[in-house]
């Protein structure tokens, strides 16, 4: 297998300690677990999504194991600007913080609440299960671009994180390209839905929810394989991502860096884990790869 040579990073702007960031929604809710998955290997981490007003999210059950991944219906719970204080102890660390709203207005507001503490923003666009927000505004063009513009008019690094539920995800790249995106974060969650047959009924509380895990990795591969081809600006490849052979793999199709989430259900040491078998002194350089799989 290709190795990469180790060392800090950039990606979209954000200096990272390696090429792999912790996901948001997964370990993100506090600082002190932000600061875990820092020492835990992660060269950059993700924060759970913060929005406008606090939200309890939806009823459980709220995530359900399945053979081949996780599928959740959190329903982007999360203590609105209270959370600012958990990054008090971050300073200069790797954080990005992502962030939503239900139009450009509150995305501005929420960034404004963390301006000089943190790394960047990502801009969840994407959620499949949170009605007014995430995908339901990911999913046009015209809005990812006036959202992503709002923020990115800060000056901070804003990634945007895309769905994959739309008949073409290359339009919204484009659109989040055009709205002065640092990077884009390709994928969120895949849309989906099992039914208990014991009981007769959806096995979330909200009935769908979004699929995570190896079972979307090659949904996540084709789509930064697309995107690609399609922007200039940094790809973060995201989506089942569980081992050192499929960083190579969503770095050969195009990612400058990947997220990691669902692995760390299974291994919270997943990050030290990938990376002795990522990297080693006589690695190549990450240049070298990314994209080179596209003729």
């Amino acid at each position: 297998m290709v190795t990469l040579k180790p060392g800090p990073v950039t990606a979209g702007g954000v200096a990272l300690d390696n090429h792999l960031v912790l996901a948001a929604g997964i370990l993100g809710t506090t600082g002190a677990s932000l600061s875990r998955m820092l020492l835990l290997g992660a060269g950059g981490v993700v924060t759970k999504s913060i929005g406008p007003v606090a939200k309890e999210g939806h009823a459980g059950p709220c995530l359900v194991v399945l053979e081949d991944g996780l599928m959740n219906a959190m329903g982007l719970p999360n203590p609105s600007k209270d959370f600012v204080e958990e990054l008090t102890g971050l300073a200069k660390k790797p954080v990005v913080v992502s962030i939503f709203g239900g139009n450009p207005e509150e995305f501005a507001e929420v960034a404004g609440w963390f301006s000089g503490k943190a790394s960047g923003f990502e801009l969840n666009l994407s959620c499949p299960h949170a009605e007014g927000y995430g995908a339901a505004i990911g999913s046009d063009p015209a809005l990812v671009e006036a959202c992503t513009r709002a923020v990115s008019k800060s000056a901070i690094p804003t990634w945007v994180k895309l769905t994959p539920n739309v008949t073409d995800i290359t339009a919204i790249g484009k659109a989040a390209e055009n709205g002065g995106a640092s990077a884009i974060v390709a994928i969120n969650t895949v849309k989906a839905m099992r039914i208990s047959t014991g009981l007769r009924r959806p096995m979330l509380g909200h009935g769908y929810g979004g699929l995570s895990g190896p079972a979307i990795f090659p949904v996540a591969v084709r789509c930064v394989y697309e995107l690609y081809e399609s922007v200039k600006i940094p790809i973060i490849g995201c989506g089942g991502v569980a081992s050192a052979d499929n960083v190579i793999e969503m770095m050969m199709a195009g990612a400058a860096a990947v997220e990691i989430g669902s692995a760390v259900y299974g291994d919270v040491s997943v990050f030290d884990a990938i990376k002795k078998d990522l990297y080693a002194k006589n690695g190549i350089e990450a240049g070298e790869i990314v994209g080179c799989a596209h003729g």
